[in-house]
């Protein structure tokens, strides 16, 4: 895999440690700013919908100039926005930075998993994706892990600034390593726009807010559910996130190397699998071992289907991927959302703690349902095979009158 790929996993593991490390700093921030922790959990949503909204925003603004150049500056705003969480005297001046750094995510993924593609063989092009993503997997594993240990020892703000100078270090790698790809002549918003028509596209996208919503239904609440459910410590919680930080580490790179190979297969294994799994959280979930091994595999189902739904999207986007690309690490944040609505929903109706889970089963099941519908569309679509030519007719020899 070339070097540039580093420089995007380096990019993708700061805005991946920005994006959830502030879930384990929430009573800290809401201590130094007064505020009460739902109130502090806007820094959660105000993020998701900045990259829902940012992703299609900024690669539209980046449409005329080229990629390296725009993927510099989207991780030179990531490290102006927070920057200005670190230093922000207020809430509200901590969320506006929240906001700035989450309009980068969605066009740093979109753009940088189209940068990925152009830097590798055809055959090769889900791995280079999963590559990048592989720095967003292992921000879960260190990262977020490690900027929370730092914010509660030394103080919230100080996670901020290091993740503002991995910031740093992105836009050095990128400026350094990611070669100045030229943009395309026919990189023109029209036809961004009219890759939307295909309704492959559309149908791709709706598998990710389906599909990878499915993980986040139970994942939100994973807290709860092992404390008051599994019998874990509170201590214990974040041992069973960085757990779920492998699982995701091990399905994105199974995801890349299968996804080249069989996509839609992978993508009916990984969502089949996350469905059944999520379904049977509701049980395992009670006991601690196979909570914990359980946590495992819905990180891995879940990050599996990542590289492929991405390269679906690319595929099916074919010479106007990039805005395309972007609005589906949109959807995947849009996903993320509704999921954690439909948990809370069902908890809140005094169903459980185990509720979410049955809700994300759902969802992943339905995602499948239109991987098939996709896939069956597809074959319906596709040009019948051209008849062989006919063999040419054998030679008559002419009847002549036998008399004259």
């Amino acid at each position: 895999m070339p070097l540039a790929l580093l420089a995007l996993a380096i990019g993708a593991f700061g805005i991946g440690t920005t994006e959830f490390v502030v879930m384990g700093l929430l009573p800290e921030i809401a201590g130094d700013y007064g505020v009460s922790i739902p109130t502090a959990g806007l820094l959660v949503t105000g993020y998701a919908v900045g990259v829902v909204v940012g992703a299609p925003l900024m690669t539209v603004i980046g449409t005329r100039i080229s990629r390296r150049t725009m993927l510099m500056l989207l991780m030179g705003l990531f490290t102006v926005g927070n920057l200005l969480s670190a230093l922000a005297p207020s809430f509200g001046v901590m969320l506006a930075g929240r906001i700035v750094a989450s309009l980068a995510h969605g066009a740093f993924f979109g753009i940088g998993s189209v940068v990925a593609a152009e830097l590798v063989a055809p055959h090769r092009k889900a791995g280079a994706i999963a590559t990048m993503f592989t720095g967003l997997t292992v921000a879960n594993v260190v990262g977020v892990p490690l900027g929370t240990f730092v914010g509660q020892a030394v103080g919230w703000r100080a996670a901020f600034i290091g993740v503002a100078a991995l910031g740093v270090v992105g836009l050095v790698g990128v400026a350094a390593l990611v070669p100045d790809l030229p943009r395309p002549e026919e990189a023109r918003l029209r036809r961004e726009l009219a890759a939307f028509r295909n309704v492959q596209v559309v149908l791709a996208m709706a598998m990710t807010v389906l599909g990878f919503g499915g993980v986040f239904a139970a994942i939100t609440y994973i807290a709860p559910m092992m404390t008051h459910v599994a019998g874990y410590s509170d201590g214990a919680v974040t041992w069973l996130l960085v757990l779920f930080g492998v699982g995701m580490f091990l399905g994105n790179l199974l995801g890349g190397r299968f996804a080249d190979r069989r996509l839609m297969s992978m993508l009916y294994a990984s969502l089949g699998g996350l469905a059944v799994v999520l379904a049977l959280f509701t049980l395992t979930a009670h006991s601690k071992v196979l909570a914990a091994v359980t946590i495992l595999l819905v990180g891995a189902l879940g990050f599996a289907t990542v590289p492929p739904l991405q390269k679906r999207v690319l595929d099916q986007a074919h010479g106007a991927p990039t805005l395309a690309s972007a609005v589906n690490i949109g959807a995947f944040n849009l996903g993320n959302a509704l999921s954690a609505w439909l948990g809370g929903a069902v908890i809140a109706a005094g169903l459980g703690y185990t509720a979410p889970n049955w809700v994300g089963a759902l969802l992943a099941a339905s995602a499948l349902v239109l991987a098939l519908l996709s896939a069956a569309l597809e074959r319906r679509q596709a040009p019948a095979p051209e008849a062989p030519p006919a063999a040419p007719a054998a030679a008559t020899p002419s009847a002549t009158p036998a008399h004259r």
